[in-house]
């Protein structure tokens, strides 16, 4: 998909790193006693699973390697996810794990940090990076329980960006976590009343392009398909992998945004690392040439990365619609303002 109306320059990206625990600032969690109301989810978004999604494992060593059935047969596996519901998991992925085991612990140490540390880098008004406790500065309800810390980058860059971000916010002894966090991360949440009540992250289909997620053995991940919940079993060394809307409108609707969730754990921390693939901001999301002359009807507007990127950091809160409903209001927008 390179050429001039359909390319897609995956040049922007950005590292979220997620904390869902029993306590979100030991200075004022610990002393609940009860769940806060603003972080209990409606009955009907706390369905618990009954069973495990049976998702593609793919092997990418024969991609890697060169060889061309090995190749085919990954990207046939990939396709069946992606039309079914756009989620996946790979191993033989090329990132060693000596690095994820790093960048796991210098996640983990920054969500350790007392309160007063982690609001150096506290995120601001209108600001895509730094530390949030449960957007509790956006939203009012179904809060989630858990923390984050988000830094944005850009693929062409010729500055160590998460390195200078750690550095410049929280000191040289930071130093070797913004060389080991290139990915995000999630901060995971135990404890029995939170687990019945609450969500680490509600159902949402990710705006982005592609996630690339590595998450610990705690569990906790659940993905709607088949008009069920099912969760995702943690497996070692494995990367997951879902397409975000932006894919689904370069694809004209035919590969599937994924729809999920993350659970608290009732006993539990929970610690996953993220890695956002946005386009470049300016790029014109166009599906191919060649796939709108099989189909013929658009599905979605042409818009750009930074047109979804404000209507859900500034008019909309991610769910299980926002491709939909960012489309009637970027259309709406459009005929007010021509």
């Amino acid at each position: 998909m390179d050429s001039n109306n359909s390319s897609l320059l995956l040049s922007s990206s950005s590292v979220l790193l997620h904390h869902q625990k029993h306590q979100l600032d030991s200075s004022f969690w610990e002393k609940q006693i009860k769940v806060p109301k603003q972080f209990i989810w409606p009955k009907g978004d706390l369905v618990e699973v009954q069973e495990e999604l049976n998702e593609p494992l793919v092997d990418l060593e024969g991609f890697f390697k060169g060889d061309e059935m090995g190749t085919q047969q990954a990207a046939r596996r990939i396709r069946e996810a992606c039309l079914k519901h756009g989620f996946f998991q790979v191993i033989n992925h090329g990132v060693d794990s000596r690095v994820l085991s790093a960048a796991y612990d210098q996640t983990a140490k920054f969500f350790k940090l007392p309160p007063t540390l982690k609001s150096r880098v506290k995120k601001i008004p209108e600001a895509t990076s730094g530390y949030a406790s449960s957007h509790t500065d956006r939203f009012s309800s179904k809060l989630p329980w858990k923390e984050t810390l988000s830094i944005d980058f850009h693929e062409n860059s010729q500055e160590p960006v998460v390195v200078n971000y750690f550095k410049s916010n929280l000191g040289e002894d930071f130093e070797q976590t913004g060389n080991e966090v290139l990915i995000s991360g999630n901060n995971g949440t135990s404890g029995n009343q939170p687990g019945r009540l609450t969500l680490g992250t509600g159902p949402h289909r990710d705006p982005t392009s592609l996630t690339i997620l590595y998450q610990d053995e705690v569990g906790g991940l659940d993905v709607f398909t088949n008009n069920k919940w099912m969760s995702v079993r943690p497996r070692p060394g494995a990367l997951v992998i879902n397409i975000g809307e932006t894919f689904t409108a370069l694809s004209n609707g035919i590969y599937k945004s994924c729809l999920h969730r993350a659970v608290v754990n009732t006993d539990k921390e929970r610690i996953s690392l993220a890695f956002f693939v946005n386009p470049r901001d300016d790029k014109v999301v166009i599906p191919p040439s060649d796939l709108l002359g099989n189909q013929g009807t658009r599905m979605y507007p042409d818009f750009t990365w930074s047109d979804l990127l404000r209507f859900t950091q500034f008019h909309y809160r991610a769910d299980s619609d926002t491709l939909k409903n960012f489309t009637k209001w970027f259309l709406s927008s459009k005929s007010l303002n021509p």
